[in-house]
């Protein structure tokens, strides 16, 4: 896997996100049947307030949120729930992923789980939507979820979807 990493946020250095970026990418890649290597994808550490202005520019919504990503094809499935087309190529670049540091960080310690877990999950969910998987609609939004958590655990991570009971 090719990663472009750029780091505008320090603070991202500390969790190694270029080690969890393409672990998380190639995973994906990997679960889908398609080289790792032959894919490229950038990969913007930013923080809360630049996200936001991404946000706005992007969606209208100026808030931060936790990731965003722009596919560089749109492989979606025309029905609900079906299989988005794979990329074939020429093209080797899937798109690029912005992650936000603090929302970030707020939502693993809310959930009660380690920033690189959680991390892993978005850069794993960013990685689903550069390859067409959405979850707008509801059947959708189970196939992804569905193959998240499958990658995830493949990887020793719970299911970010599951409710923990006590």
């Amino acid at each position: 896997m090719s990663v472009d990493i750029l780091i505008e946020d320090r603070r991202w250095r500390d969790i190694e996100l270029d080690a969890l970026a393409e672990k998380a990418a190639d995973a994906v890649l990997s679960e889908l049947g398609l080289a790792p290597d032959a894919w490229e994808i950038s990969f913007l550490a930013c923080n809360d307030t630049r996200i936001a202005d991404l946000n706005a520019d992007f969606r209208g919504k100026p808030s931060p949120t936790n990731v965003l990503s722009w596919p560089s094809d749109e492989l979606g499935a025309d029905a609900d729930g079906g299989q988005p087309d794979l990329p074939r190529g020429p093209d080797t670049e899937l798109g690029d992923i912005a992650i936000a540091f603090e929302t970030c960080k707020r939502e693993a310690e809310e959930a009660g789980k380690t920033m690189q877990d959680h991390v892993m999950h978005l850069l794993v969910h960013g990685t689903l939507h550069l390859l067409g998987y959405d979850h707008i609609r509801d059947q959708d939004a189970t196939l992804m979820e569905g193959l998240e958590t499958q990658i995830l655990a493949k990887m020793g991570i719970a299911n970010p979807y599951r409710e923990e009971t006590g």
